[in-house]
């Protein structure tokens, strides 16, 4: 009988996990469609305002603005996007995989490291990397001026010749299945190059080329890490969705194994009972 409780007990446990599981589900599935939404502003904006800079600055030859000198690269700053919390598969061991892919090939470089969410940080903290900035928990509150702070940092560092380019490892949103790794560099800013006997066509613009550099540089990497952050998050919304999902279903075939079980055994306890007052009585 005492197996029969503990059985019981089980049964009321996963009942109350496969609760939570479903809760979470649903509140991802909420948190998501205005995530999209955000998503799908965010894009065009930042498609037409990379497009625009690419143009002038195969157009023009002034290339003085800090954010537009190519260097030899010896040293890169790399920007790992990830959650501050689990529970949403594969999401996190991914990144923190493709990381680790980027820094064994650019081992003969000096790397350094942003990382923003939790688990990217918790990750690399404890390893031998150079970690120069940290971001953690604003993902349920995400503002645009969260990527400004970060965007700030990296025009920084990239202007002060600390480091000779930069890159963000993210996951780009996809569909609510589908969540894909991204390994982008963002600076420094390639011209577009023409095909082959392709001809640029000179545009005249109202403001000097610099003065359109100066204005626009800085509002292009904030766009960028902002969509990007925008990307990641929905991305892990789909990803908590995909795997409370799985989840739930788990738990309702654990309930279903448990309660077959428990009838066999209270089967087999009540089969037990009615052979000892049978054999009693026939003792008798």
């Amino acid at each position: 009988m005492a197996a029969l409780l503990d059985i019981r007990r089980r049964i009321r446990s996963v009942k109350s996990t496969q609760q939570i599981t479903r809760a979470m589900k649903m509140v991802a599935a909420a948190r998501l469609r205005r995530a999209q939404d955000r998503i799908f502003n965010a894009r065009p904006y930042a498609n037409q305002m990379m497009t625009l800079l690419s143009s002038v600055a195969a157009r023009t030859a002034e290339r003085s603005h800090p954010l537009l000198v190519e260097r030899p690269i010896q040293r890169q700053l790399l920007v790992l996007i990830t959650a501050d919390r689990g529970l949403c598969g594969a999401f996190n061991a991914n990144l923190i995989r493709a990381a680790q892919a980027y820094l064994e090939e650019h081992r003969d470089r000096d790397i350094s490291l942003i990382t923003v969410g939790r688990k990217g940080r918790d990750f690399f903290i404890r390893r031998p990397v150079k970690l120069i900035a940290e971001y953690v928990n604003f993902f349920s509150h995400l503002e645009f001026t969260d990527a400004k702070s970060i965007a700030q940092r990296i025009i920084e560092l990239y202007s002060e010749e600390k480091v000779d380019a930069v890159d963000l490892i993210y996951n780009e949103f996809k569909s609510i299945l589908t969540q894909r790794v991204m390994v982008e560099r963002y600076l420094p800013i390639k011209p577009i190059q023409p095909a082959a006997g392709e001809t640029l066509v000179d545009y005249i613009y109202e403001q000097p080329a610099q003065e359109i550099f100066s204005a626009l540089l800085p509002r292009y990497v904030e766009i960028e890490v902002y969509r990007a952050l925008l990307e990641s998050h929905a991305a892990e919304l789909a990803a908590v969705m995909t795997a409370m999902d799985a989840a739930t279903n788990n738990a309702a075939e654990m309930i279903d194994s448990l309660t077959l079980y428990m009838n066999r055994v209270r089967q087999a306890a009540i089969t037990r009972e009615i052979i000892e007052v049978v054999s009693g009585a026939a003792a008798t």
